[in-house]
């Protein structure tokens, strides 16, 4: 810190500064602690050095020294002790102002040495951990709310793309005041690190490498080989068994083994008291709820190991035998959306696979083995293997299951901490703006984590920033790349740079800003174009690579001639050229059929930078196929194919001879074609017949390329031989010669397989068999079906002989219930029937057994009884073996009235003479040994009602009359009965409802007009039907007078009183739709369905009394669904009333008996 003592300096003056700053020292107890300082100012300023805990008096602990040659003020302090350790400033002052620097010096205590320590190790290791912590750091004052100073050890330690998730950690969002601190930061640690580092780079965070062990690693080169190196962990220094820091060349490598929670923390590497890397490590709190699991697979298949974790996990560490395994052709590793399940995927398991995989997670591992077995498909014995398409192992829909509950476990846990966060956040608001800034000063000190929010809330205004920064960019010589980043403000100016250099506009480069995003496009990229590329703005930068790559590239005019098929004939030249460019070196490599072709006495290969020859001499027919190119260099890999096709005569036809007939007047024979025809189609067959004796052989001459010949030309019971060869544009294959066949000679077949018991029922027996492997020389011309009861030796034919069963199965339905009967055939060929099968296991002829099962689809589940008259269900089901039925009455056994008879499939519940105390709900329960099934039926035994008793009458409101009646006798015994009001005036004289559905015994009527005589009746009603009215007495007549009327006008626009309900109706049923209007004129009414007026539709009748207007439907239909809308016009306006009818699903059905 710098403070000048007057505002205008005078010509050639200036105030004290320092070039070199004193740094902080970590040292070990007896040793010298030196601080060192450089000042400049004019004039020269004063030097003293201060110390916060006492003062510098004594002269033998602390020298003030200044060296002329050098000009570095000094205060060395030699054999330095545990005292002496604290915060020491340095004063530089003049006249005209005053410069002040600050360093800590930490002491490492001494006192007891290594062999000592090893021992009490060995004495007592359950003091184990104790032992390993011989030193603590000193921890410099910090003002409340700045970072911890852990922050900044990792962010100069980290690569730039982790600096987001390092302040998210620490909650620092003000990343333009973090990089500028970072920035002063880092030019002191690399003046500090000048001291003693020659060269440090590649620093490698810690990490698990295998289970149970952690590793971090850098390169360092020191200037003085005798220089030492401390490690600390939080602070404080470490010396360990499971600790370990060896060196090799140039490289350090700390690893930490037998992992537990205690080993999370921040690791340091200091050299002499100069901190030169940091890392943090981070053990996560996740375990493994499902392990992975032994996997058997075949050869060529693929292994799945899953696993789910407790805790969301972005990726996993899995080993196989021991090696970390990557994501690459051979191993595929994923993991699901909510992070839980991670999956690794053994592509084409082979058997040097085979062993034990593991998968990591912080310090917990689970291992399992693949098992690679061999595949012993006996169609593949000497063939390459194809590749499988299934897998085997994983877990499936479990695992998917057991995932989903763990995660909604993690986001209830997380949504209450995020609760109990902002209810803290709220009271330290609150709290702020109340005390003001003491407040968050004692929130601060009280607990930093939980004041951050509240500091978070007063950070400055981030200013510009980047949004998002230059990526890294691989570009091909000769074509386009862009660079593009984008800042969180438009019209922002900025400047590229390219290794340092700044750049501009020109033919190849274009500077492109458009709004927040700036682009760098590099047309024609070069080799020189590669380079670290940097754009700056507004104090902020972001850096990116490009590399210009020269891969191999192939013209496709080149492409398309060298893809060209090449057909050539035996004994013939083949030569393939290509030409290509690309960086040097190049490997280049021929293939023929995915086998790499090498240099021999009829292969030459050419190769140039530009180009590639493969000439192939002297091709013979197995050379054909596809020829393949593939090109490679560092930057990547292409490839190149085309068709040899080298033509040869054809090989011979193929065995076996299918004899087609082999009568006593003709021969028909069929054969194979050959197994590759040389490249050209058959034209021909060439054939030639041998009589059985004879020496000589008769040709018969060219026939068409079809492989299949009849010959007539024979003479019954000879033997034939015949030679036939296959001829095309190339030649003439060798010869194929069959078999000697016997023309007309009975040749009966052998027997079929013994048949098989496809299914069994009591009635029928369904069997099937395969052919027999001999057919005689002819067609099967049909099956013959023999059957045997157990215990009996005599075999009965089951089809005539004159009629053979043609197909290889059939159905037995010649057989008797409960009776075991096996089974035999033979086959029939042209000669006759062959040799039996042997027999069939016995089977029973019975029923399957099934669980019992109701068949009756439309059931009534709801009846309605008429007391007195019988109640009849009947109940379809089909079981086997026959089932035990039970009826039950409201799970009670029925009564001694109730007839039950059952048959096979069916049984029937009588009442003959029903009652009311027959209601209840009726149960049929069917089991058998395979299970049982249940059905429930309501039945409801009624009457008639009975009417109610007298009614009275009452008058409590003017205009209206209260009624109340006696309850009908039978409302105790029918819950569903109810009651219907009607009405009849001195006017009208016709009867009118006015109520129905009335479960108690009081109604209101109103709308009761004076000068008028009223009656009531009242109706008892239920399922079975309405009893007899009861009449009232009759309602006086009233006069009332009324004032004289005066004239007035009714003319109004139309308007709705009630409007239109919805409605929800089940197919088939009626919809009645009202509602009421009124208006002066009368208006005209018109009703609309999705409007489409329904004024003229015969569907719909549509009525309108006295404003009351209504719509029915007399079966509501899925058409009939949509808005319905009633429209009232008149000269004075317009109203409008709409409502929708939905149609849902059936309902059970009721029955009145």
């Amino acid at each position: 810190m710098i403070t000048q003592f007057v505002e205008n300096l005078p010509q050639g003056m200036s105030t004290p500064d320092f070039t070199r700053k004193p740094i902080a020292l970590t040292i070990q107890e007896g040793k010298t602690a030196i601080f060192r300082s450089i000042v400049t100012g004019n004039p020269s300023p004063n030097v003293t050095w201060t110390r916060s805990k006492g003062d510098l008096s004594d002269g033998d602990r602390f020298k003030i020294i200044y060296e002329t040659i050098s000009g570095e003020y000094q205060l060395q302090m030699p054999d330095v002790g545990v005292d002496q350790a604290g915060t020491y400033k340095c004063f530089a002052e003049n006249e005209y102002g005053k410069a002040v620097v600050t360093a800590t010096l930490n002491i490492i205590e001494g006192k007891r040495s290594t062999t000592s320590l090893f021992n009490s190790i060995r004495e007592n290791v359950a003091d184990f951990k104790n032992l390993l912590k011989t030193g603590e750091r000193q921890k410099e004052d910090r003002l409340p709310g700045e970072p911890d100073e852990h922050f900044w050890e990792l962010l100069l330690s980290a690569d730039r793309k982790d600096y987001e998730r390092i302040c998210a950690e620490y909650g620092v969002t003000d990343f333009r005041w973090m990089l500028k601190k970072l920035n002063e930061k880092k030019r002191e640690r690399e003046e500090e690190q000048a001291q003693f580092v020659e060269h440090l780079s590649n620093l490698k965070p810690i990490e698990i490498k295998t289970p149970g062990c952690a590793e971090f690693e850098f390169e360092m080169e020191l200037k003085d080989q005798n220089s030492r190196i401390f490690l600390y962990k939080v602070q404080k220094s470490l010396f360990a068994l499971n600790h370990s820091l060896k060196q090799i060349g140039r490289k350090f490598v700390f690893s930490v083994k037998d992992l537990d929670p205690e080993d999370a923390g921040l690791y340091q590497v200091d050299v002499e008291g100069v901190n030169v890397f940091s890392t943090d490590f981070k053990i996560p709190s996740v375990d493994f709820l499902v392990k992975i699991q032994e996997v058997k697979a075949i050869e060529r298949e693929d292994a799945v190991f899953e696993c789910v974790l407790s805790n969301p996990m972005p990726q996993i560490t899995w080993l196989g035998k021991n090696v970390p395994l990557q994501q690459g052709e051979k191993h595929d590793i994923t993991v699901s959306e909510d992070k839980l399940i991670h999956r690794l995927v053994v592509k084409d398991c082979l058997q040097l696979d085979k062993g034990i995989y593991t998968a990591v997670v912080g310090i917990k591992s689970c291992n399992a083995w693949l098992v690679v077995e061999a595949d012993n498909d006996p169609s593949t014995h000497g063939k390459k293997k194809a590749r499988k398409t299934t897998q085997a192992g994983g877990g499936g829909a479990d695992l998917a299951k057991i995932a989903a509950e763990q995660n909604a476990k993690i986001q209830k846990a997380r949504e209450e901490m995020l609760e109990k966060m902002r209810q803290e956040r709220a009271e330290m608001v609150a709290a702020m703006a109340e005390n003001g800034e003491e407040a968050v000063a004692e929130a601060v000190t009280a607990n930093q984590d939980a004041v951050r929010p509240s500091v978070l809330l007063c950070s400055p205004d981030p200013g510009v920033h980047f949004t998002r920064g230059l990526e890294d960019v691989k570009a091909i010589i000769g074509c386009t790349a862009e660079l593009i980043c984008k800042l969180s403000k438009e019209n922002i100016d900025g400047v590229w740079y390219k290794d340092g250099e700044e750049l501009s506009s020109s033919e190849d480069v274009s500077l492109v800003r458009d709004g927040a995003f700036h682009k760098l496009v590099i047309r024609n990229c070069k080799e020189e174009d590669s380079g670290k590329y940097r754009f700056e703005a507004d104090g902020r930068k972001t850096e990116a690579m490009l590399t210009v790559e020269d891969p191999p590239r192939i013209n496709p005019d080149d492409l398309a001639k060298f893809s060209e098929p090449v057909i050539i004939k035996t004994g013939q030249n083949a030569s393939f050229q290509l030409s290509f460019v690309g960086q040097e070196p190049l490997k280049i490599q021929w293939y023929n059929e995915d086998e790499e072709v090498l240099i021999d006495n009829h292969v030459r290969i050419e190769k140039s930078s530009t180009q590639s020859r493969l000439i192939l001499t002297k091709c013979v027919r197995k050379q054909s196929g596809e020829i393949k190119i593939k090109i490679k260099n560092v930057f990547g890999t292409i490839e190149a194919t085309t068709k040899l096709t080298v033509l040869d005569k054809p090989t011979p036809p193929q065995n076996p001879v299918e004899i087609v007939e082999a009568s006593s007047h003709c021969v028909e024979i069929k054969w194979r074609a050959p197994k590759d025809n040389g490249g050209s189609p058959i034209i021909n067959y060439n054939l030639e017949r041998q009589q059985l004796g004879r020496n000589t052989w008769k040709k018969i001459g060219m026939i068409p390329g079809i492989p299949h010949y009849k010959d007539t030309d024979v003479d019954h019971g000879r033997k034939y031989c015949y030679r036939i060869r296959a001829v095309t544009a190339e030649g003439t294959s060798e010869v194929m010669e069959t078999d000697d066949i016997q023309a007309g000679t009975k040749a009966y077949p052998g027997p079929p397989s013994a048949p098989k018991v496809v299914s069994a029922f009591k009635d029928c027996i369904n069997l099937s068999w395969t052919p027999p492997a001999n057919t005689g020389g002819t067609n099967i011309v049909g099956y013959n079906l023999e059957k045997r009861k157990r215990g009996s030796n005599l075999w009965g034919p089951v089809n005539p002989p004159e009629e053979p069963i043609k197909a290889k199965q059939v159905a037995v339905k010649d057989v008797v219930e409960g009776i075991e009967y096996e089974f035999r055939v033979s086959a029939i060929n042209f000669s006759g029937a062959g040799e039996p099968s042997p027999p069939s296991e016995f089977v029973f002829a019975r029923d399957p057994k099934m669980r019992p099962n109701f068949t009756d689809r439309k059931l009534k589940t709801f009846l309605v009884i008429r007391a007195g008259n019988s109640a009849r269900v009947n109940i379809n089901f089909v079981a086997s073996p026959l089932p035990t039925i039970t009826w039950l009455k409201d799970g009670m056994a029925v009564s001694k009235r109730v007839t039950i008879s059952n048959t096979e499939g069916s049984s029937q519940l009588l009442i003959p003479s029903s009652e009311r105390l027959d209601t209840g709900v009726y149960s049929i329960v069917v089991s058998n040994l395979v299970g049982q099934e249940t059905c429930s039926i309501e039945i409801r035994v009624t009457d008639d009602p009975k009417p109610p008793g007298p009614v009275e009458l009452e008058q409590n409101v003017p205009g209206t009359v209260t009624l109340s009646w006696t309850p009908s006798p039978d409302e105790k015994r029918d819950d569903r009965l109810h009651y219907m009001v009607a009405k009849r005036d001195s006017v009208k004289q016709t009867w009118r409802t006015v109520a129905d559905h009335l479960y108690n015994n009081k109604f209101t009527v109103a709308n009761i007009l004076p000068g008028r005589e009223f009656l009531f009746r009242v109706y008892a009603k239920n399922d079975m039907g309405v009893s007899e009215p009861t009449e009232s007495n009759k309602w006086e007549v009233f006069i009332l007078t009324l004032p004289e009327s005066k004239n007035c006008k009714f003319e109004a626009a139309p308007s709705f009183l009630l409007p239109l309900k919805k409605h929800s109706n089940p197919p088939g049923y009626e919809c009645y739709m009202s509602c009421a209007v009124k208006g002066d004129p009368a208006p005209h009414i018109t009703w609309y369905r999705d409007n489409v007026s329904l004024n003229t539709n015969t569907n719909y009748y549509i009525s309108n009394t006295c404003g009351v207007c209504s719509l029915l439907i007399l079966r509501v239909g899925p058409k009939d669904t949509g808005e319905y809308k009633v429209v009232a016009e008149s000269p004075l306006g317009r109203a409008e009333c709409s409502t929708t009818l939905t149609v849902r699903g059936k309902h059970a059905h009721m029955i009145y008996l």
